[in-house]
């Protein structure tokens, strides 16, 4: 795997550096009512287990899945649930955990559909944005790290569901994706 990726942009220290920061902040902010924190499958398995781990809250935990990407490497803008929350978020603090933020479509989507179902409110936390490539701006309460516009994998994120299990976040080499 290690020789498709051009180069690392995040190490495995950097990355989980930043989330233990994260959830400090998470922990300062939700102390007295703490959230419930919705991972965003595949990608954020990586990211949610290590920022759910530096949060000293007793935070609640469920997934979903929403997919505008199928095998490709840009997003089509078109959302579909693939899994649905099995919590009802009525009434609480709903905390969306993202492993990146690239048009921003999936997301605005994800975060109107989620405040329909009454929350007392939604935060959005992602390890990566991608500024260059947004399409639509996004209020993001936590961020990891910006980064330039490129094609990026490891640590969750993936090329046709492989890469995810590399401990960093690499940048893909274009003879990978590109025929």
């Amino acid at each position: 795997m290690q020789d498709d990726v051009e180069r690392v942009l995040l190490d495995e220290t950097a990355i989980r550096g930043r989330l233990a920061e994260i959830g400090r902040q998470i922990t300062e902010d939700y102390a007295d009512e703490p959230p419930i924190l919705v991972g965003v499958l595949k990608g954020a398995v990586m990211v949610m287990s290590d920022l759910a781990r530096s949060i000293d809250l007793p935070v609640e935990m469920d997934w979903m899945a929403v997919s505008s990407y199928g095998a490709g490497t840009r997003s089509s803008g078109v959302v579909r649930i693939l899994k649905d929350l099995g919590t009802d978020i009525a009434d609480r603090h709903v905390l969306i955990v993202e492993d990146i933020i690239d048009s921003g479509l999936t997301l605005s989507w994800l975060l109107a559909n989620l405040r329909s179902r009454g929350p007392r409110s939604v935060e959005v936390a992602a390890l990566l944005r991608k500024p260059e490539a947004a399409r639509i701006e996004i209020d993001v309460k936590y961020i990891g790290f910006d980064i330039p516009n490129e094609f990026v994998i490891g640590y969750g994120l993936d090329y046709a569901e492989t890469y995810r299990n590399l401990p960093y976040v690499g940048v893909l080499k274009r003879s990978v994706y590109e025929d």
